[in-house]
């Protein structure tokens, strides 16, 4: 990497010897159940998988959301090319589990290496990219330092970063100017991580904007069965959608809910979805001391005719829930996590809430909320407003509407990411 600065320098040299502390490190994991056993020695670059002949092309991602948003990137790339290959390479036994169901033939997973000089230089020598392309901003400087020394040619692209992340690079500029230095074209989410990049010194050549790869994904999807059986439950009853939901926000939104529409028999059934699901006993527990009742999915109980709150802790069924939820408020905003991704719920025709910590998503909230296509909510009042003000469908037709118009005139994420590719591929 060019322009190493000493703490870079310190952590390439620390890195070089860190092998046998990741092998701590791992011990540790394994014992949480966060590495899978049988393949514990894809973390140190060995693997019994083969490489495939022909050009490969490596996406590293850091969980499920980066992981997932590719999915539509991939089907293009391996559609034009029967010749391609592509390796996918996350950290997280989630993203291992839902890819290994999702990624489309002629793709394989792997568990991202260590980040110690000799995993790194394993995993490259065996799998020998021909173009490395990051996605978001897990950036790992000896996994970096190595792709740039073999003259992989290597993109940044959908990137997005958090606010911590944006002033860490605002106080060591120069270690976040070595960190992209390797990086041929980087593709931002939002025009205010370009600006930041160019004052960072990032040529102005190398940064583009494009938008979110998200943004033109297909909507999650739902066992037509479930969604059937679950409508069929829920008929004639109202119901809203707290979503991707963290801790400290279920108060906010329970309490909203019980401002709005008290404990009446015929109060809207209230579905919370944690971002977290091993979350969903606990929540469980607090509400029902609370005196609701609670119907909690991952012990197999449906919402009955009593339930006030039904907990949906299960991976992989969002597009179930948006999908029986007219209008859903889109968590990891009141806290300040930076909020999660509206394009789902949007797509999928649901009325978008969401409270005023966004920032990872900044451009799509401030495009939503300028043509009406979502509701600013930021405390208990305002929420309550806002549920009772979509309970009126001539309200909730013109918010959904509004947003099918901001999403039809979004991004080519997808097209410019691929073209990247390409130029790295042929260049």
């Amino acid at each position: 990497m060019k322009d190493a600065t000493p703490l870079l320098r310190a952590y390439l040299a620390f890195s070089a010897v860190a092998e046998p502390l990741y092998r701590q490190v791992q011990a540790r994991r394994l014992r949480a159940g966060k590495e899978l056993p049988q393949r514990r020695d894809e973390r140190f670059g060995r693997t019994p998988a083969a490489r495939p002949e022909g050009r490969l092309i490596w996406f590293h991602a850091a969980s499920v959301g980066e992981s997932l948003s590719l999915l539509g990137l991939l089907d293009r790339l391996l559609d034009r090319d029967p010749d391609l290959g592509i390796l996918v390479t996350t950290g997280t036994v989630t993203s291992a589990a839902l890819l290994a169901d999702l990624l489309p033939p002629r793709a394989i997973h792997q568990f991202a290496p260590y980040d110690a000089a000799p995993s790194v230089r394993r995993f490259l020598a065996h799998w020998r990219p021909d173009v490395a392309v990051w996605t978001e901003s897990e950036l790992w400087p000896r996994l970096l330092h190595e792709t740039s020394r073999r003259e992989i040619p290597m993109l940044l692209l959908n990137t997005r970063i958090s606010g911590r992340t944006a002033a860490r690079w605002r106080r060591f500029p120069r270690l976040a100017r070595a960190l992209l230095s390797p990086f041929r074209e980087i593709q931002v989410q939002e025009p205010a991580l370009a600006a930041l990049m160019r004052d960072l010194g990032v040529a102005k050549d190398r940064v583009a904007v494009t938008g979110s790869l998200k943004e033109e994904l297909p909507p999650p999807l739902a066992k037509p069965e479930e969604l059937a059986s679950l409508t069929e439950a829920l008929e004639g009853r109202r119901r809203w959608l707290a979503a991707s939901t963290h801790e400290g926000e279920e108060t906010v939104l329970v309490a909203a809910h019980e401002r709005a529409f008290a404990r009446k028999s015929d109060a809207p059934l209230l579905i919370v979805a944690p971002r977290h699901p091993d979350r969903g006993p606990g929540l469980a527990s607090a509400l029902t001391d609370q005196g609701w009742t609670v119907a909690l999915r991952s012990r197999g109980e449906r919402p009955g005719p009593q339930t006030g709150i039904y907990i949906a802790d299960t991976m992989g069924e969002m597009g179930l829930w948006y999908r029986l939820c007219p209008t859903a408020f889109v968590g990891g905003s009141l806290v300040p996590l930076g909020g999660h991704n509206p394009y789902e719920p949007a797509q999928l025709g649901c009325a978008v809430i969401h409270g005023p910590e966004v920032f990872n998503f900044a451009g799509i909230y401030q495009r939503l909320d300028n043509a009406g296509g979502a509701v600013p909510a930021g405390d208990e009042k305002q929420i309550a407003d806002a549920l009772l003000r979509l309970q009126d469908s001539d309200a909730h037709a013109r918010v959904t509407e509004a947003a099918r118009g901001v999403l039809a005139s979004g991004s080519s994420a997808t097209a410019a990411a691929h073209a990247a590719i390409e130029r790295a591929l042929t260049g």
